[in-house]
């Protein structure tokens, strides 16, 4: 492995992580969601939705893998940390992204009616969000798109 191959591998093995929480997510039948978080290269974090589970409207991937790596890692912000997430963070988990520090947010699908990232309210862009990560949309897009089209179209 070359040098310049360490983002590649870890943007490969989050959303290769974040996919697998998704998949299990919606085989447990919660929104087929799921997010990892790869600091120095390995995944340190991941989750899937669990709001039916848990009975708990703030159990979305996001805030459940960035808890998992807060714990692990005994802080509150973890600034050297990547998320990756299979569909656009909703404005509650855009805000607990700016609130953890994170460095970057890659996702795969956007979510034109939830989203708070590029959509919605674009949590930040306000001049109230103290902390922007770097954003990278549409990786591995289709695929997030069909896991989602599917799992709705087999609930009709």
């Amino acid at each position: 492995m070359k040098p310049e191959d360490g983002p590649v591998l870890a943007q490969q093995s989050g959303f290769d992580a974040a996919f697998a929480e998704a998949k299990a997510a919606g085989a447990r039948g919660e929104v087929p969601i799921g997010a990892a978080l790869v600091q120095d290269g390995r995944v340190i974090a991941q989750a899937g939705n669990r709001t039916r589970e848990l009975n708990d409207p703030t159990a979305h991937a996001e805030i459940l893998a960035i808890r998992a790596a807060c714990a692990a890692l005994g802080s509150e912000r973890i600034g050297e940390a990547d998320l990756y997430v299979t569909l656009e963070p909703c404005p509650m988990c855009a805000a607990a992204i700016s609130f953890a520090r994170l460095r970057r947010l890659y996702y795969s699908a956007s979510d034109p009616k939830g989203g708070g990232v590029e959509a919605g309210p674009r949590i930040f862009a306000q001049p109230t969000c103290h902390h922007a990560p770097e954003v990278y949309s549409g990786i591995r897009e289709r695929e997030a798109v069909v896991l989602l089209r599917d799992f709705f179209r087999d609930r009709r």
